[in-house]
């Protein structure tokens, strides 16, 4: 169909994909321990909206012009670069929520839905790496002779977003879960919130030096 081959295989290799870290699942980690499995599960419809843009610009050839121009990849990359270490200092800045010093445990200010699902959004649509993987990956299991390549990639991408939703809705109810079985005390838990915050600011100079 829409010469889609091997698509038992994609689902497979969408899916461990999908379950290999990056900054879309600590966000949705860090969201779901502090606010609950509503705030991940809305983390994670942002990342899949972002993940959507993907799609469609790869289907469109428009991230065939990211990968052809070095300026314009770079300058995206630095912007979700940045992005990614503003997410990791408002951590650190943020540290322990006021009730720390009257509760046993600490946790990070609640946000707005919206504001969570932007996060997510940008986290996502910001890594130019995320656009490449696509132009890399789903063709491979598109044929060269199809009529219809556009649609073809665009259902692949779907598929492959209806499996990222399943996971990353999987980690947050996981998350949500740990979070309210241990309760940890408040120093460990404002040393975590910074480890949190390290690792973003990690990720994106980690994005920004590659």
């Amino acid at each position: 169909m829409l010469g889609i081959h091997d698509l038992a295989l994609f689902i497979v290799s969408g899916l461990l994909l999908n379950m290999m870290p990056g900054p879309d699942s600590l966000l949705i980690m860090l969201r779901s321990g502090s606010q609950g499995w509503r705030a991940g599960s809305v983390a994670a419809l942002g990342i899949g909206t972002g993940t959507m843009v993907h799609v469609l610009a790869a289907a469109l050839g428009l991230s065939a012009l990211l990968s052809a121009s070095a300026e314009l990849f770079t300058v995206i990359k630095l912007i979700g670069a940045l992005y990614l270490v503003y997410l990791g200092i408002s951590l650190l800045r943020q540290g322990a929520s006021p009730a720390a010093s009257t509760e046993p445990s600490v946790t990070l200010p609640a946000l707005s839905y919206g504001r969570i699902y932007r996060q997510g959004l940008l986290t996502n649509v910001l890594n130019p790496k995320v656009a490449l993987f696509f132009l890399a990956f789903v063709p491979q299991f598109i044929d060269p002779a199809a009529p219809q390549k556009a649609l073809a990639f665009i259902v692949l991408g779907c598929i492959f977003n209806l499996n990222g939703m399943i996971w990353c809705h999987l980690l947050a109810f996981s998350a949500a879960y740990a979070s309210r079985k241990v309760r940890l005390p408040a120093r460990v838990g404002l040393w975590l919130n910074r480890l949190m915050g390290g690792l973003f600011v990690g990720l994106g100079l980690k994005l920004a030096t590659e």
